[in-house]
């Protein structure tokens, strides 16, 4: 199949704030070491003030995702390069931190699997293609789909979004540039300007920890506010190895007065669900009636326990 390929789109980069020139790094390569992790210790110290000034977008796009999520939709990722591996990572992590089905949150990079170890640097310009893994994946009205790309203007991340928004999907984008083509692709656009990078053009660097740092927010928050934590514990970790079962078990503890030998028999007895042994604990009920009462309470264990 011949693909269309948009000329330009995504190397026109003179205006991007992403691409312009760092006077701080000019003579990056005379540098001593101390000099340059000193240099981009100072550059990244920009970035949590320009998330800040997105707060408001973010919070805007928590409470929408939260909503899909509740009404059986998914979150989906779409990104290439760096800001693709990011949304694979952000999705990836999910299951194991909040026991998520792995659908609910999907990353998606352009080129596919291969593309997360191997360059793929080509596929980004294609648009098609974007909205045929759009396609691939079932992106329908009950989805949320994020747009990642560090330009703002990369065609395989427009061409996702713009099916996206064909189906009624609720769109966000996350970019560090302001007034990109994103803006017209996208319900909603998060857009924390980093500015000049150390090394010129290099987004792996503050655009890409701005990025990382952003989706960890949002999918945080939006566990969050679907019950997946009891006050800051991570209540719904799923104990797949020794270390998130002496987790779930300290965890357990935090909550209640039981010693390790308790807690973990206790957990046990509860299928290794942290959520089901901290609320037959505080509530005396077995682990068959916890459970029960947990489904009533959509899974929080707070509004589990003002039940009883």
């Amino acid at each position: 199949m011949q693909r269309k390929f948009v000329e330009g789109a995504a190397t026109d980069s003179d205006d991007l704030a992403t691409e312009s020139l760092n006077e701080a790094s000019r003579e990056l390569d005379i540098m001593t070491s101390m000099e340059i992790v000193s240099l981009m210790n100072q550059e990244d110290s920009i970035i949590p003030q320009a998330i800040a000034a997105e707060l408001p977008k973010i919070a805007q796009a928590v409470d929408q995702i939260t909503i899909k999520l509740q009404n059986g939709g998914r979150l989906i990722y779409f990104g290439a390069g760096t800001s693709g591996r990011l949304g694979v990572l952000d999705a990836s992590e999910c299951p194991p931190t909040f026991n998520t089905p792995p659908e609910w949150v999907v990353g998606i990079i352009a080129g596919g699997v291969s593309a997360l170890t191997t360059s793929a640097e080509e596929a980004e310009d294609d648009a098609e293609l974007g909205r045929e893994d759009a396609i691939k994946v079932g992106v329908s009205a009950a989805d949320v789909v994020v747009g990642i790309t560090a330009s703002g203007r990369t065609p395989y991340v427009i061409g996702a979004l713009n099916y996206a928004r064909e189906q009624g999907a609720a769109t966000f984008g996350l970019t560090c540039n302001k007034g990109t083509p994103l803006e017209e692709a996208a319900d909603l656009v998060i857009s924390p300007v980093t500015g000049p990078e150390v090394v010129s053009g290099s987004t792996r660097l503050k655009a890409g920890t701005a990025q990382k740092m952003v989706l960890n927010i949002l999918s945080t928050a939006t566990m969050v506010r679907l019950g997946k934590t009891y006050g800051n514990l991570m209540v719904d970790v799923r104990p797949s190895n020794a270390k998130l079962r002496r987790r779930a078990v300290r965890i357990l503890q935090a909550c209640t007065d039981l010693d390790d030998t308790g807690a973990a028999t206790l957990l046990e007895s509860c299928g290794g669900e942290t959520k089901v042994a901290i609320v037959a604990a505080l509530s005396g009920l077995t682990p068959e009636a916890a459970r029960a009462r947990l489904t009533q309470a959509d899974g929080s264990v707070r509004k589990a326990l003002n039940q009883s």
